[in-house]
């Protein structure tokens, strides 16, 4: 039976972020900065009156928007500010609840992958998902593609949980597909939000990016799927 830790054993000047891996608090900074730049903008307090337009110059110029990109891409230009779109999207967002949100999934989300996969891998996850579920999604619906905030990379994040849940359900003898509630409860509650207040189409693009944390979870994880079981054993 162990003793219990006298409280003085704690260190009460440790930092918070010590639980969270290094590059889930680098990642989830970066997005809190940019729209905290962005508020502060539109209320009027950094910038001067010209500022209260940053977030609509933002989404126009770093957003996937297919009106802009298509008639570049269809024609083979392929510059550089064009392309980066698929990646600047994910750290604009429509206002501060759309991008507090991401951020809580980033940060609940990607602990879990950080610890299992590593930081490197936890952020090659969030962005492959983030880049190929935004150019699939263009590829669907060319000039009818409106895509903005992180949610596409934070559905890769949960494809990466899932995996991890598989392998544990594997373990343990019950059945897989219990792993992939989570992803069922967020596209029946996308399907009900839609029926009931109307919505928009990128929630093919957050599918999308879900399979590809899904499956790319099977290449990253050091040692395949074996390893996890390993760690799973342990825990």
């Amino acid at each position: 039976m162990s003793t219990p830790q006298n409280d003085n054993d704690f260190d009460h000047n440790a930092s918070p972020f010590n639980a969270l891996p290094i590059a889930v608090v680098g990642l989830v900074m970066v997005i809190v900065a940019v729209e905290i730049i962005l508020s502060l903008a539109s209320s009027g307090l950094i910038g001067g009156p010209e500022a209260i337009a940053w977030r609509r110059d933002a989404i126009l110029d770093y957003s996937v928007l297919g009106q802009i990109i298509t008639p570049y891409l269809e024609t083979g230009r392929y510059e550089p500010e064009v392309l980066g779109r698929f990646v600047t999207y994910s750290f604009v967002h429509q206002n501060f609840t759309s991008m507090a949100f991401v951020a809580v999934f980033i940060l609940a989300l990607g602990k879990m992958t950080a610890e299992a996969f590593g930081n490197f891998a936890f952020l090659l996850i969030y962005f492959a998902s983030t880049i190929v579920g935004a150019v699939l999604y263009w590829m669907i619906f060319r000039e009818e593609a409106v895509l903005i905030g992180g949610y596409v990379g934070a559905f890769g994040l949960i494809g990466a949980f899932t995996f991890v849940r598989w392998v544990s359900l594997s373990l343990n003898g019950s059945k897989q597909y219990q792993a992939f509630y989570l992803i069922g409860m967020f596209m029946g509650l996308r399907l009900v939000f839609g029926v009931l207040f109307g919505g928009s189409n990128d929630w093919v693009a957050e599918l999308i990016g879900f399979f590809v944390g899904f499956f790319l979870s099977f290449v990253l994880v050091p040692g395949g799927a074996k390893a996890i079981l390993v760690k799973l054993r342990r825990s």
